[in-house]
């Protein structure tokens, strides 16, 4: 399997994961098509470590995996908050930042 093929996943994940950020109104839909992006992000960094015979891509891709979980634990967090103040998780809800 060549490089190409990796390629064309990573942007049909990535483009899959844009489309349901655009178009969900549900906060953890929003958060599903962001991890779906970054682990677009995370097989390109690996197609092109393993492609080139650098192990950098490998490291960024720990990096990439521990900062993901990391922001799905704190947008989690979020949205139990938004469910619990607003009794709803849709996205349409958030206005905490108006003045």
């Amino acid at each position: 399997m060549g490089l190409s093929a990796y390629l064309t996943l990573a942007a049909t994940v990535f483009c899959i994961g844009l489309f349901g950020t655009m178009t969900r109104r549900n906060t953890v839909g929003i958060l599903l098509g962001i991890e779906l992006m970054l682990n677009a992000v995370n097989i390109n960094f690996v197609a092109f470590s393993r492609f080139r015979g650098i192990d950098t891509g490998m490291i960024f891709t720990l990096f990439a995996i521990c900062i993901t979980v990391a922001e799905i634990a704190l947008g989690l967090a979020i949205v139990i908050l938004l469910f619990r103040t607003r009794r709803t998780a849709s996205a349409d809800h958030i206005d905490w930042l108006k003045g």
